[in-house]
């Protein structure tokens, strides 16, 4: 099992929709919120995704074909 972190930045017309809910429904991933900052017109969510490399990879492909920048990221964003 990986344990990755990413941020997901989310464009105007998706900060109403339900990425994450349905990426940890569709694929085989638990998905754990670390940090996020969610606005009427754009927002940013640090996500730590757990599962397969490759159920991961595909659930990042289905998230940036949706229109979500998806940026991995490394270290602990909360304990510093």
């Amino acid at each position: 099992m990986a344990n990755k972190r990413y941020i997901f930045t989310f464009p105007t017309n998706m900060i109403t929709e339900p990425v994450i809910f349905n990426l940890g429904r569709d694929f085989e991933i638990e998905t754990n919120i670390r940090r996020a900052d969610i606005r009427e017109d754009a927002g940013w969510v640090i996500l730590e995704l757990k599962g397969t490399e490759e159920e991961i990879d595909k659930g990042l492909l289905w998230v940036a074909s949706k229109g979500v920048r998806v940026d991995s990221i490394s270290g602990d964003l909360i304990q510093g």
